[in-house]
């Protein structure tokens, strides 16, 4: 069957349609992306605004007719940290509901970082043995780390990239204290988390996911998405920490015109990489792989599950 995803980001809405069924890998058929920043159109009270609202029922409804001009069976829509945290949350969802028919399941941070350990698992299988996953979104950092289809350990921490420029970094390009308070504020609150995961041992194989890992890899001289999806393409810890200082003398204009590196995403990915640094270091990863597959496949792969079991 035609299953079509819509994810409501805290960069992104993105629908992806793919062509799967029980026990077959999904195959992408059509992806509608619309770059709406919602985790920067908090107002101060932390609540989406009027605007915000209606840009997103205005997205949502051009993804809905994407979804039926593609002929999509089944929709799985849902939202992430963006809508999770805001304030008025339950109105947002009422409003697009009301407005489109569209129900928007809000996933929990630990959902977040069990449904990307999911599809990284299929992406590398059995043979990966224990994995630790890492997915930096715009809203949330989610740390997973397992040997089966569920982690043994999943954390979502507020460390995404978008969150943190508009928080931290207001200067363009930021100042050396600007740089330096992210830097401590991401190292201490991944911290916090790393005795949970290293009670259960060194893993076999570190991976991540997200824009922000594909970009910072690409930075560092990995494959680009051109050459396709089953390249092998890591990012060593010892080319991200000579980057880090690089990208922070940059300003976001300057970022844009790096390879891989795209206008939208040029201006927090600095705080990505710091934020990757940060947990590349405390979890003692000197490289980790890319995986293609992230959250929206899992979703797919949750829900083709649950239809093979019916």
């Amino acid at each position: 069957m035609r299953l079509g995803v819509l994810d409501v980001g805290s960069n992104t809405v993105h629908l992806l349609v793919v062509d799967a069924h029980p026990g077959a890998r999904p195959l992408p058929a059509h992806s509608h992306k619309a770059d709406l920043r919602l985790a920067q159109l908090l107002d101060d009270s932390g609540a989406i605004g009027e605007k915000g609202i209606e840009s997103l029922v205005a997205v949502v409804r051009d993804a809905l007719q994407a979804a039926e001009d593609k002929g999509v069976e089944d929709l799985l829509p849902f939202a992430t940290s963006a809508v999770r945290e805001a304030r008025n949350a339950d109105d947002v969802l009422a409003r697009v509901a009301a407005e489109t028919g569209v129900r928007l399941q809000v996933l929990t941070g630990a959902e977040e970082a069990r449904l990307t350990f999911l599809a990284v698992r299929r992406w590398f299988g059995w043979s990966a043995g224990k994995l630790l996953v890492l997915d930096i979104g715009g809203g949330s950092l989610e740390i997973a780390y397992g040997i089966d289809e569920e982690p043994d350990a999943a954390a979502s921490l507020p460390l995404g990239a978008g969150r943190l420029t508009a928080g931290w970094l207001r200067q363009d390009p930021p100042t050396t204290d600007e740089v330096r308070a992210l830097r401590r504020h991401a190292r201490a609150e991944i911290a916090r988390t790393v005795g949970e995961f290293s009670r259960f041992g060194a893993p076999d194989h570190v991976v991540a996911t997200s824009k922000t890992f594909k970009q910072l890899a690409r930075i560092a001289g990995a494959a680009r998405d051109a050459d396709g999806l089953y390249v092998q393409r890591e990012l060593k810890r010892e080319s991200l920490e000579a980057w880090v200082p690089r990208l922070a003398a940059m300003s976001a204009a300057q970022r844009a015109e790096l390879p891989g590196v795209s206008e939208g995403r040029a201006g927090q990915i600095l705080a990505g990489a710091l934020v990757a640094e940060g947990a590349m270091d405390l979890f003692g990863v000197e490289s980790l792989e890319i995986c293609p597959w992230a959250l929206r496949e899992g979703v797919i792969l949750r829900r083709l599950d649950h239809m093979g079991s019916a």
